[in-house]
């Protein structure tokens, strides 16, 4: 059941302009690719926790930051962020292993990569952030607004699960997320060369229909991206990192988080999975389903995901 946040009166104004912004952003991001670049943004490397993460940074005012998740980078914001930099700070990291950032050999469990995006955003701003996460980004998220609440003014969760969260075990072990266990020197060996074909398992298979997710322009930027040195082990450490994430996520649920938190999942993929397991973290829980979307909400359905998002980070 979705929790439904009433406004007052006075918020009218906010609301329509939030809707006509979202009007205006869905008409142009209705797959338009990612690799488009956010105009107004200038593109930064930093040295935090003991890599180097590339991120972009625009606009005025309240931070957002906004993580992206596996197969793809933080490209896949680039539709909302022009948006976003109107009336907000916009911080647009490359995770730790992906993109533009450094494939370290090791530290890919959520609480250290959440590390990472809070030293970068604290060498920005001493302001609170609303932080936005989709996929593996969801998992860095959740970790940096439960090691930093207060530096956390808001948390949106887009579309996956949290290992060691309730009946996170049912997701962990399902045959079809074989690839949570798929890593090593052989799987490396194995994808050399065939990224393409590896990542089209993800961006067809998760979606509510392969013909309507991440168009041609999305897919060639991911792969080239992914492929380069290091990219697809860095890749297989976030996967093999869930044990550990567990036991940190199980110990971050015993203090729920008091911020206002969103949870989405795609009706055709995750389902009500994660608003459950939001809902043992999380005190204020906003929940949506998408309708008719698989795993890939930004380019499955955005005219459903960017009103959602702009309303609640407003």
């Amino acid at each position: 059941m979705n929790v439904i946040r009433h406004r007052m009166n006075g918020f009218l104004a906010q609301s329509l302009s939030v809707l006509a912004l979202a009007a205006a952003l869905v008409t142009t991001s209705n797959h338009t690719a990612a690799a488009e670049t956010a105009s107004a943004f200038q593109s930064k490397d930093v040295q935090v926790n003991g890599v180097r993460i590339h991120y972009r940074i625009g606009g005025h005012g309240s931070p957002v930051v906004l993580l992206h998740g596996y197969a793809e980078t933080s490209a896949m914001w680039n539709p909302i962020m022009d948006g976003l930099a109107k009336t907000h700070t916009v911080i647009v990291p490359d995770l730790r292993g992906a993109g533009a950032s450094e494939k370290t050999v090791g530290g890919y469990d959520k609480k250290n990569m959440a590390k990472d995006i809070h030293e970068l955003v604290a060498g920005v701003t001493s302001e609170p952030a609303v932080v936005v996460g989709h996929d593996i980004g969801l998992m860095v998220a959740y970790a940096y607004a439960a090691q930093y609440p207060q530096d956390t003014q808001r948390l949106a969760l887009l579309e996956a699960f949290l290992p060691g969260i309730g009946e996170w075990r049912v997701r962990y072990s399902a045959p079809r997320n074989w690839h949570y266990h798929f890593g090593g020197e052989t799987p490396e060996a194995l994808v050399q060369g065939r990224e393409r074909i590896y990542f089209e398992h993800f961006w067809n298979d998760f979606a509510a229909d392969r013909n309507h997710s991440l168009p041609e322009s999305e897919r060639q930027l991911y792969t080239a991206s992914w492929a380069q040195p290091g990219g697809m082990r860095a890749g297989f450490a976030w996967f093999q990192a869930f044990p550990q994430d567990a036991v940190d996520f199980e110990k971050f649920s015993q203090v729920k988080l008091k911020m206002p938190v969103m949870a989405v999942a795609g009706e055709k993929s995750g389902g009500d999975f994660l608003i459950n397991q939001t809902k043992l973290v999380a005190e204020h829980v906003d929940a949506h389903i998408i309708q008719g979307s698989g795993h890939w909400l930004m380019d499955e359905a955005p005219d459903q995901l960017i009103p959602l998002l702009l309303d609640f980070i407003h």
